[in-house]
Order: structure tokens, then C-alpha cells, then sequence
């Protein structure tokens, strides 16, 4: 035995040197090219936790994610992959299978984020999780999360050459975490519009990129919202904007589909039927299943970013058994009449955005319904005072308008100033330094300065210039109007423009002038509750308070441009009456409350807001002299103390 035994020694030895050998070789192969969808295709499988068809994925089954998920994969040009979708089109699953690729196929530093922190948990615990552990080739990678020294928690994934990190876009602490070669960014029209006064958080996610150059990739997907106020709207219009087009069954012509050619008789779902733009003729929904597998994706639009391309399909492309044509014909008859449910129906049915109502609004209204309360005085619900100036030419002038904003979007025009001269003369802004210094009283007795000042830079602009880079550019912003497609966000990052001698930068932000307007006009027209509602529930969301010192010119500026489309297809505004200062000046003294994060603020910060300047206090209770939070940097009354109570502060 033991003579046979040393025998075998070198035959072993032989077959371990062959084997390392063949390793060795194997190792320095480059791997196969392998897209998304076809590694999705050889190693997803879908939980039977979740998914309603548990098992091997298949492409086929959608398969107009097939060219959505391969823009995706490393050898694709494509450096942002737009999704603008309704539901039930697989999109998260696609967004998944791309993360499976990178774990198993090209390993790098990725990040997914999603609207919030608790939703990124969430996500990570149903998907993610489900994701390794029924992917066998995933689950080797990454070791389970209770093995100790595992790296797999919650929120990060170790995998040999990366790592996945997800996070919220509510964290600013988060979204700048580490570079990250790939980013999935998942619903972002659910995204607040500033992350803990950073800036958008699609830029801060975008500056995680850079380091990689040309081989990072972002994928933006999410159902959208309201015109003008959609994040993946404005990333789909810088795309080539490609639809899925499907051929006719009976005459093979291709074309998308589109909810008004989608027929049925009224109340009775059950006889709906699509016709063809080309032939007339009536395709069933049984011919979807041909139509979907023989469709292919075509550009409709010229990409102002020559790196992005986007994609937007609806829910009437939804395969057989998911959602059916008769589904979607039943749920727009139980939406008419309910505007609520009519949004929901375009966002998440149609992948489309909604238009408010609203978008021209008649100045009588507004003349109307004006309030009284004494000029130079703040309502009791003013909590920030923001704004604006707006230099004109002809006649040579600088108009200031301030407003009062409070907890839910509530707002006040406060004042208006006029002083007439050129801009490149400092007296004409006199004026404009002297309310720099002012200070209203308040319904409480507290006395309030201006918390930021937006000025616009677009007309005569080296003497704007000028003026602004003598000032405190933390509380005086330089501010220029865009239209909706040239930025990617409702304010753009501020970008140094060198000025002067000195060559002391001016901090330049872009305003997307189009999100401002819509989200204005769609508060005007809100009506003014009865006293009983306001005595119970306060004035509704974003509700605009008028005071009767504004003039009917000044309402007619406030309401002077309606939005039309244009036969590009477009929609822009219009001015329909001479003057628009008071429009332009509410857009930019919103843009600078934007900056703040408001939106995201919870009623405990706007709580200790208002404790700090004592704005809650009866007014015979209210300190004579307000000399302690007024004799404060502004950046501090803006920015109370922390409380650990309260994760905004």
C-alpha cells in the first residue's frame, strides 16, 4: 500500500502544477462580451419571494428592456441612460439586473440611490437581498450578512473589485460617501430639490462619476410627475427621446403607442381594442406579445447632450398577464371627475407628466381676493424673507419685490421698490443696500431682515457685476434665468464667473424659469378657503397672500405669461402683457428659497425656526428691542441650533 501510495505522489503533483497552469491561462483570457440582458438572460433568477413569475429571467418577456439594459453595459457609448416609464414595464427589475452585472461581470464602486434613506433600506432588504441570495453566481461573490467580517450590511455590498453602496438623496452625507464608477439613481422625481443646502442631488451623484471619465454611467429612471416640475422629463428632453415602435399586425407599419388610439365602448372596458395610425384597422391585445418581440426603439429628437440617450415607454406596452389594455381602459372611467386620480392615471399609466391646471390665470382674480395688513408689517405665518431684483433698461431702473414665505410653501408679497437710473450708477443702488440693512416687524413684535437677495444678472450684467462682487455673495446671489431644457435642475449649481481686477469670482446660478412659473400659476389658483377651513386646517399648500397695496398693474405683471406649445412640440411662455417684474422677481426670490432645501424641511424645523426669532410670541409679549437674533449673522437665523430630535437640523 505504501509503495503504491508514493507512486501516485507525482501523478498528483503533475495534475496540481496542470491545473494552476490552466488557471493561470484561463485568467489571462479577456473575458467574453457579454451585454446586460444576455448575462440577465444566463444567470438572473427572479425570488419566488417577490416576483410573480419566480425563476431564470428572460428578456423575451419584455423585451423593450432588451436595448435599455445593453445602453447599459461598459461597452455601450452611452454615458446617461434616461428611463421615463408608467408602471408595470419591469424597469426596477432592469435596474437590478444591471447591478447583478456589475457584481458578477465588471466590478467597480457603483451607488443606488433612491428618494429616501428608509427607502434605500427597504429596497436593499426586498431586492437587493433577494438579488444575491437566488443568483448563484452573485451569492458567491458576496458573503452572507451574518458571516462575521462579511462587508455586507444593509446599505454596502463588498464584492471582489467593488463595492455598492446605497443610500437616500436626502443625504448629503451619503450621496458624497465615495466615487463611484456607476450610479443607478431610481425614481428621482420623488428626489428632494436640495440635499441639506448641497445642492440637487443628481449633481452630487454625477460629481461622484468624474473621477472615471468616460467609463462611468449613470441610469436615471422614474415614473414622472408635473410638467415643468419633472426631474426625468427635463433628463428626457436632453436625450435623443426614443419610442418603442411595434409593427401593425395587419399591415406592418410601425408605430408607439399612444392612449388616444386605444378604443373601447363607454363603460364597457371589456371591448377595447388599439387602431392603427397607418391602416385604420383594429389590432387585439393578443397581437401584443408578436408586436412587443418584433418592435424596435427609435430616436424622435435631436440630443442636446450628445452623451445621453433616453427611453420612454408606457404602461400599454406591459406584457400579456400583467397589465392589460381592459385594466387600463377601467381605471381612466373610474378617474374622471377626480383629478387626483386622472395624475395618477398619466404618471404611472402613461409615463407622462401632468399638466396643471391653472397655467394662465386671470389677474382680476388675484385683484380681488387681496388682503389688508399694514405695508411694512409681516402676517403672522411669515417665517423667511427673500428678494429680488430685477434690472430693466428702458426706463433705466432696479426693482426690488419682497416675499414671505412659511411652513408649506405659504407666501406674502411684502413690498415693492422702484428706483430709476442706470445700473452702472451706484446711487441706483442705494436703494437696493438701504433694504439690505431694513427690517419688518412681524405680526409678533419681532423685527425681520432679508434672509437672501436673488439678482438678476441678465441685462446689463458687467455693471450687476459689479455691484454684487462688493457684497456678502452668502445672503446676495447673482441669479440668470434658463429655459427648462438648457439645466438639469431648478437651480443650477453655482459656477464662478473671475470679475474685476481682483478677479474675485461671482457665483453664477442658472434658475429654471419654467418650474417656478408652473409651480406659481398652479397656487394662484387655488381658491381661498371658507374662515371655518382656514380656522381648522390653515390655508392650503403653496397658497398666496396679496396685499392690498399691490396695484392692478402690479397683478397684471404677477399673471403676464401663459404657457403654449409650440409646433416643435415645446412649451414655453409667453408674455401677454408688457411689463412681467413682478413675475420674473417671484421666480428668482423662489429660486433662492429653493437653495435653503425647504421643501424638505419638517414642521419641527420650521418650529425652531420660528422659536429662535420668536415669531410665535403674542405681540404685547413680544421684546420692544429684537436686538439679539437681528444682530446675528443672517446665516445663522437661517440655520438654527441642531436638535437631535429633528434629522433636518
Amino acid at each position: 500500500m505504501l509503495s503504491q501510495a508514493r507512486w501516485s505522489e507525482p501523478d498528483a503533483a503533475y495534475d496540481g502544477a496542470e491545473a494552476i497552469e490552466n488557471a493561470i491561462r484561463k485568467s489571462l483570457q479577456p473575458d467574453p462580451v457579454l451585454t446586460v440582458s444576455e448575462w440577465a438572460d444566463r444567470y438572473r433568477i427572479l425570488s419566488t419571494k417577490l416576483a410573480a413569475e419566480a425563476g431564470p429571467y428572460r428578456t423575451d418577456r419584455t423585451p423593450f428592456l432588451r436595448e435599455v439594459m445593453d445602453a447599459l453595459s461598459p461597452t455601450h457609448p452611452a454615458r446617461r441612460v434616461v428611463f421615463m416609464k408608467g408602471a408595470q414595464v419591469g424597469a426596477t427589475e432592469a435596474g437590478n439586473n444591471w447591478l447583478g452585472y456589475i457584481v458578477h461581470w465588471s466590478p467597480a464602486p457603483v451607488m443606488g440611490v433612491w428618494p429616501t434613506v428608509d427607502t434605500a433600506k427597504k429596497v436593499s432588504q426586498q431586492r437587493i437581498g433577494p438579488l444575491i441570495e437566488d443568483s448563484p453566481e452573485l451569492a458567491k461573490l458576496i458573503a452572507p450578512a451574518k458571516q462575521k467580517d462579511s462587508g455586507n450590511t444593509v446599505l454596502a455590498k463588498s464584492f471582489p473589485g467593488g463595492i455598492l453602496v446605497m443610500t437616500g438623496a436626502n443625504s448629503a452625507v451619503g450621496l458624497r460617501s465615495m466615487p463611484a464608477r456607476y450610479a443607478f439613481c431610481d425614481e428621482i422625481d420623488a428626489y428632494p430639490g436640495d440635499v441639506d443646502g448641497e445642492g440637487d442631488p443628481i449633481a452630487l451623484v454625477a460629481n461622484r462619476t468624474t473621477t472615471f471619465g468616460r467609463t462611468a454611467k449613470m441610469f436615471l429612471v422614474s415614473t414622472p410627475t408635473v410638467h415643468g416640475e419633472s426631474r426625468i422629463e427635463r433628463e428626457f428632453e436632453m436625450s435623443d427621446q426614443r419610442r418603442y415602435f411595434v409593427p401593425c399586425p395587419h399591415c406592418e407599419e410601425r408605430q408607439w403607442l399612444q392612449f388616444e388610439r386605444l378604443r373601447w365602448e363607454r363603460g364597457q372596458p371589456e371591448t377595447v381594442h388599439y387602431v392603427c395610425e397607418h391602416c385604420g384597422a383594429l389590432i387585439e391585445e393578443r397581437h401584443k406579445a408578436t408586436m412587443l418581440l418584433e418592435g424596435i426603439w427609435q430616436p424622435t429628437a435631436e440630443p442636446k447632450d450628445p452623451g445621453t440617450i433616453g427611453f420612454h415607454i408606457s404602461a400599454l406596452y406591459s406584457p400579456l398577464g400583467w397589465m392589460s389594455w381592459e385594466d387600463i381602459a377601467r381605471e381612466w372611467e373610474a378617474a374622471q371627475g377626480d383629478v387626483s386620480k386622472l395624475k395618477t392615471f398619466k404618471n404611472t399609466r402613461l409615463g407622462e407628466t401632468w399638466f396643471e391646471q391653472g397655467e394662465q390665470v386671470d389677474w382680476e382674480r388675484i385683484y380681488e381676493r387681496r388682503e389688508s395688513w399694514k405695508p411694512g408689517t409681516l402676517p403672522s405665518g411669515v417665517t423667511l424673507l427673500i428678494g429680488a431684483v430685477d434690472v430693466q433698461a428702458s426706463p433705466a431702473r432696479v426693482e426690488l419685490h419682497v416675499w414671505g414665505f412659511g411652513e408649506g410653501l405659504e407666501s406674502w408679497a411684502i413690498d415693492r421698490r422702484v428706483e430709476y437710473g442706470q445700473a452702472d450708477d451706484p446711487k441706483t443702488w442705494e436703494m437696493v443696500e438701504q433694504a439690505l440693512e431694513d427690517t419688518w416687524t412681524h405680526a409678533s413684535g419681532a423685527e425681520l431682515k432679508l434672509d437672501l437677495l436673488a439678482v438678476d444678472t441678465g441685462d446689463q450684467t458687467t455693471a450687476v457685476y459689479s455691484w454684487i462682487s462688493k457684497q456678502d455673495q452668502s445672503r446676495v446671489y447673482a441669479v440668470k434665468g434658463k429655459r427648462g431644457y438648457e439645466i438639469n435642475a431648478p437651480v443650477a449649481a453655482p459656477t464662478n464667473i473671475p470679475f474685476g481686477t481682483r478677479k474675485r469670482a461671482i457665483r453664477l446660478r442658472s434658475v429654471t424659469g419654467d418650474v417656478f412659473k408652473a409651480e406659481l400659476y398652479r397656487f394662484l389658483a387655488l381658491s381661498r378657503p371658507t374662515d371655518e377651513e382656514i380656522a381648522e386646517n390653515g390655508f392650503p399648500h403653496g397658497y398666496v397672500h396679496v396685499p392690498d397695496f399691490m396695484d392692478a398693474d402690479w397683478c397684471k405683471q404677477l399673471t403676464a405669461e401663459k404657457r403654449i406649445r409650440r409646433s416643435t412640440g415645446r412649451y414655453e411662455w409667453k408674455k401677454e402683457h408688457e411689463r412681467n417684474e413682478a413675475l420674473d422677481c417671484r421666480v428668482y426670490a423662489r429660486a433662492a428659497l429653493w437653495t435653503m432645501g425647504v421643501a424638505a424641511w419638517k414642521p419641527t424645523r420650521w418650529a425652531t425656526l420660528r422659536e429662535n426669532r420668536d415669531l410665535d410670541r403674542e405681540p404685547e409679549l413680544a421684546p420692544t428691542k429684537r436686538a439679539t437674533p437681528t444682530s446675528l449673522p443672517n446665516r445663522a437665523l437661517m440655520r438654527p441650533v441642531a436638535r437631535a430630535s429633528d434629522p433636518y437640523l
